[in-house]
């Protein structure tokens, strides 16, 4: 009976020891009290179109969290979030998840809409808080990737979108134009074409923390105010024709309303690094333009349309060729009040002086 009962033990700690060491094996629907998940109600092979099945799944099930196991999600028009409290759902991708557009895509509006249906303005309901979170949007070089329509605490997370005309587009918000949004930790791939923008904000009120931005004509494009915009960084490619006359339009950063902040953003080889709107004013700290070869006739550090009104702190123009025009400041009409601190560039390689009205500390020639 002992020795039985030793071998029936000896058994279950062999058998429980061999469970452990293999991957647990998860069952559609075991993480139902979690999750929904997607791959339970529709394939994920990147042939069958799932625009329906993505969009009822939203539709039915209020208040939840989407998850999208990882594989290809084929959608041939836009997909729409409630921005109501009470019908709002959360999106969550896999790491190696794609939702990508289909090649024949005719739609002008992103490929997810968060917010675009069931319109509200409260932050006092539980599941105001909707959001993006993980995994590839995929444009197909034709369709916009994602964009905010409504709502508000609306976030995105951890995305990384790639081929599209706009990568994120906020729109203007349901508080008097605020749409009090947080973008972090998205990297954006455009089209390479003139037409193609990372990110454009029409909301006001937002929050950008930790981008890259690569393959666009114009990174950013501000046209609110109140907007925060912490270590962007949009580059534009070499391998772009940047020779055409289509690389002396580019620019990284594009404040067309003013009353907006910068910190340690850094335009990456646009032809214009940063440019402000007629009369607007913001405040740009550590930020950088930066040139790394001697493509196109003219490289603007900051330009000024009107009078120059900003505030520039510890900013840096990185001119590295001299066989191209280099300008730090082109201000448009004299006067403003403007102010350079400690601004940073090669003396030498500028022969522009129009920044000297606005300085207050000598510049550091390096």
């Amino acid at each position: 009976m002992k020795h039985a009962l030793r071998s029936c033990l000896a058994f279950l700690c062999a058998s429980t020891l061999a469970a452990a060491a293999q991957p647990a094996i998860h069952t559609p629907g075991d993480n139902a009290t979690m999750y929904l998940i997607a791959t339970d109600t529709m394939p994920n092979d990147g042939q069958s179109d799932v625009t329906d099945a993505i969009q009822q799944l939203i539709d039915n099930n209020p208040n939840r969290t989407i998850f999208f196991p990882d594989g290809t999600y084929l959608i041939s028009r836009p997909i729409l979030t409630p921005a109501a409290p009470a019908r709002s759902v959360s999106l969550k991708l896999a790491d190696f998840a794609v939702i990508k557009a289909s090649p024949n895509w005719q739609d002008t509006e992103a490929m997810l809409r968060l917010g675009a249906s069931h319109p509200a303005n409260d932050i006092n309901t539980n599941g105001s808080n909707f959001s993006l979170s993980g995994g590839i949007i995929d444009g197909s070089e034709v369709a916009s990737g994602v964009s905010i329509d409504g709502g508000r605490e609306t976030f995105i997370r951890d995305v990384s979108i790639k081929h599209t005309r706009i990568g994120i587009h906020i729109k203007r918000g349901a508080n008097n134009g605020s749409s009090d949004a947080d973008i972090t930790h998205v990297n954006i791939v455009g089209t390479g074409k003139t037409d193609s923008i990372g990110v454009l904000l029409d909301g006001y009120d937002n929050t950008m923390t930790d981008m890259r931005i690569a393959k666009v004509h114009t990174g950013v494009v501000l046209k609110s105010a109140g907007n925060s915009l912490r270590n962007i960084h949009p580059l534009y490619i070499h391998t772009q024709q940047v020779d055409d006359v289509g690389y002396l339009t580019s620019c990284g950063f594009y404040d067309i309303k003013g009353s907006n902040w910068f910190s340690s953003c850094y335009s990456d080889h646009f032809a214009t690094g940063f440019k402000t709107g007629r009369n607007a004013v913001s405040v740009f700290n550590s930020c950088i333009s930066f040139w790394y070869c001697g493509c196109g006739a003219c490289h603007t550090a900051f330009h000024a349309e009107g009078s120059f009104n900003s505030v520039l702190t510890d900013f840096r123009a990185g001119f590295n060729s001299p066989k191209v025009e280099n300008i730090f400041l082109v201000v448009e009409e004299e006067g403003g009040c403007g102010v350079l601190e400690r601004p940073r560039f090669k003396l030498g390689m500028t022969k522009h002086e129009q920044y000297k009205a606005y300085l207050k500390s000598s510049v550091i020639d390096r």
